[in-house]
């Protein structure tokens, strides 16, 4: 069974890019791919900051990038680039480790002039890391994921044009691992 890592930047679990990795997470498992998720946000702070890529969890989440098939890097979109914490955590990944995996960009900004920032910031980094098999890029703006709290949990509602942009990369990705096609609704 193929698997997939999502790492996930951004330092808001409320923030829309939860929505879309929700979303993305089951259409993955439709396909019969086991998904994995690091919330970077919840590493030790210290052990990204100060580069110990040999603490406990760092080792943990670095050996979860390295067994995966596939590495779906998720990020919301601030000043044009990514999270600085996506970063901490992408400088600690070993040179090469992506070389022989897919890799599966999943952005979401204010606006749609940030979508470059996945080719020119996010791109050439995962590339120094050994990364040359893209899976397409999905890029959404907050206005496509509707946030809402019901009795203190909350919901995301996605509009059907990401649905189907989401559908169609995670598809993409799904038979380039080889995995099985999706189950219906």
């Amino acid at each position: 069974m193929a698997n997939v890592v999502i790492v996930n930047g951004s330092p808001n679990a409320a923030s829309r890019l939860t929505g879309m990795l929700n979303h993305a997470e089951q259409l993955l498992a439709r396909h019969g791919i086991q998904v994995e998720a690091i919330h970077v946000a919840e590493l030790p702070a210290n052990d990204l900051v100060f580069g110990r890529y040999d603490k406990r969890e760092i080792k943990a989440a670095i050996a979860r990038v390295e067994h995966a098939d596939a590495v779906l890097f998720a990020s919301p979109v601030y000043k044009a680039s990514y999270t600085g914490l996506l970063k901490l955590f992408i400088d600690l990944l070993p040179r090469d480790i992506l070389a022989d995996k897919w890799v599966a960009p999943v952005f979401i900004g204010g606006t749609i002039a940030h979508l470059l920032s996945v080719d020119f910031a996010f791109k050439p980094v995962a590339a120094a890391i050994g990364a040359r098999r893209f899976a397409p890029v999905v890029y959404a703006v907050d206005a496509q994921v509707t946030r809402t709290e019901q009795n203190g949990e909350l919901h995301f509602e996605l509009d059907d044009e990401l649905k189907e942009r989401l559908e169609a990369a995670i598809g993409q990705l799904a038979r380039e691992l080889g995995a099985g096609a999706a189950e219906p609704c």
